[in-house]
């Protein structure tokens, strides 16, 4: 879609939004789309046309010789999915709406083995492969994920590992070897198995092929109206989304939202996060919030399209998100809501490292590195009118050394690192060189992790690594914005966890010259 239709439709209202999706899917006529829907017929659609008001629009024929194009504002629609699967690119497609779905709200539980849909069923394959019976009598195949030694220690049987076979009938997923070892466990398998059923029907209903009302994000927000921060629901409430009064959709919603809101939620002038005794924050991570805040709250100046009403303006605050991987693919309009909680404020997104763009090749393939390009980086500077995206597939030291983003100022600069596993012993050797030179940008630095013990690993690494060298900017604790649905781990269903569900920060120690008085 070209940039003045993108920006057109962003603003458009949804019954509009539908009458030209609907208009997009019949057979192509020998007009342009722009001019395809005039004043009359959109007069007429709004106050005689109940089909397309409705909640459920009815379905619509269409020869099979011309193939469906669904609207889209933000990036390009993914591949149709095999085997009658739901697309995930455009939840709000007319295709889906109309499509009568694979499953029913109250038909939502299946095991993973006899799901009717094929990529759950390739993924319960996946899982009997890769992960192994947790049972006592096992000897043990993983890292502790927290600190409780007590089933480490209880996990230290003379059997040899074996890979899972028997699928709990109370969730539907492979997690023992037998129906004997899950018998004998069944008490320590109920501490996960509620949420492991959670887990199967929130997969399930993504692809269940139904419309999805809570992925139509709210617009711009009015500057005079104050966005209320406390927590998901107040803040969907003053952004004035759509009303989401179901649990499994707050937290479809919030799996996509959790990663701009999360920054949001801390560069914003009405963050939760504070000062005072329990807010978290620092006072060094107070000078380094306000001179971000600054940027991206600026004062008020008079300005206008007149001669006398220029202004200087400030450069886009750049935020390298580095090790990204699974938020460097979110849909635009995603990322967009981070642009529409500073209504005067620019952003420059730069995803950084080597897979940022897996499985991508088909929507953006890499350009060639140039001399003009040494990084192949790929720019899309038509997100919003205050936000543009860069993806880099490479390591940010590599990118440091050479200088390519040199200067770094801590009023327009700011680095997140989504679970990046710094401490980790699989991933740790991935970050012993980037973070000593992050620190040298003395910029502040988020992080989040999947559990209070993977953050504190974290930073006992950045101490270690770093030699303290650093300022604590937001003590480490749980996310108010995290992704209130749960993941599973296909290589060890035991572990289960939420995106982002808590978050730190810090930065390169500064230190202040003072002088002394000699007497």
């Amino acid at each position: 879609m070209e940039p003045s239709m993108r920006l057109a439709a962003s603003h458009a209202c949804r019954a509009c939004t539908r009458l030209s999706s609907a208009n997009v899917a019949r057979p192509p006529v020998t007009r342009s789309y722009s001019k395809a829907i005039s004043s009359r017929s959109l007069r007429r659609a709004n106050s005689s046309n109940p089909i397309i008001h409705s909640k459920r629009p009815t379905k619509t024929t269409q020869p099979n010789n011309y193939p469906s194009r669904p609207l889209s504002l933000f990036g390009q629609q993914s591949k149709p999915a095999e085997d009658n699967s739901a697309p995930l690119g455009s939840a709000a497609s007319y295709e889906n709406r109309s499509r009568p779905p694979i499953l029913r709200p109250d038909d939502l539980f299946h095991s993973f083995t006899n799901s009717p849909i094929p990529e759950i069923r390739r993924r319960a394959a996946y899982i009997r492969q890769h992960a192994h019976c947790p049972h006592p009598d096992h000897q043990p195949t993983r890292i502790p994920a927290s600190t409780d030694t007590s089933r480490s220690a209880a996990s230290s049987g003379a059997q040899a590992p074996v890979h899972v076979d028997f699928e709990c009938p109370d969730c539907g997923i492979p997690v023992y070897c037998s129906e004997k070892h899950w018998a004998e466990d069944y008490e320590a398998h109920l501490q996960i198995c509620d949420t492991l059923r959670q887990i199967n029907e929130d997969d399930h209903d993504l692809r269940s092929g139904r419309f999805f009302p809570e992925f139509e994000y709210a617009g711009p927000q009015m500057e005079e109206a104050a966005v209320n921060m406390t927590n998901w629901d107040t803040f969907l409430y003053t952004r004035q989304f759509e009303a989401i009064n179901d649990d499994r959709n707050m937290r479809q919603v919030t799996r996509l939202l959790t990663y701009p809101i999360t920054i949001g939620s801390i560069l914003h002038e009405l963050s939760p996060y504070n000062i005072r005794k329990g807010g978290r924050l620092t006072p060094e991570g107070l000078k380094s919030l306000s001179a971000l805040r600054y940027t991206l709250h600026p004062p008020m100046t008079g300005s206008g399209t007149e001669i006398k009403g220029l202004r200087p303006e400030a450069p886009p605050v750049r935020i390298f998100i580095l090790g990204a991987r699974a938020e460097s693919s979110l849909p635009r309009n995603v990322w967009v809501q981070l642009a529409h909680l500073f209504p005067r404020g620019k952003f420059h997104l730069i995803f950084i490292g080597p897979e940022s763009m897996t499985n991508r090749d088909d929507e953006f393939p890499l350009p060639p590195r140039t001399p003009s390009n040494p990084f192949g980086a790929i720019v899309e500077d038509r997100v919003w009118p205050t936000m543009k995206i860069s993806t880099i597939v490479d390591y940010y030291h590599t990118l440091h050394k050479t200088g390519q983003f040199y200067p770094y100022d801590p009023y327009f600069d700011c680095f997140v690192m989504f679970h990046p596993g710094l401490g980790h012993p699989a991933s740790s050797h991935e970050w012993s060189e980037t973070v000593p030179l992050l620190l040298e940008t003395k910029a502040p630095i988020i992080v989040t992790g999947y559990t209070q013990y993977d953050m504190d690993r974290d930073i006992e690494w950045v101490k270690k690594t770093c030699g303290g060298e650093f300022d604590m900017l937001m003590e480490p604790g749980e996310n108010t914005f995290r992704s209130l649905r749960w993941d599973l781990n296909d290589l060890d269903p035991q572990d289960v966890s939420c995106g982002n569900w808590g978050v730190w920060a810090f930065r390169g120690k500064r230190y202040e010259a003072t002088t002394k008085n000699v007497e």
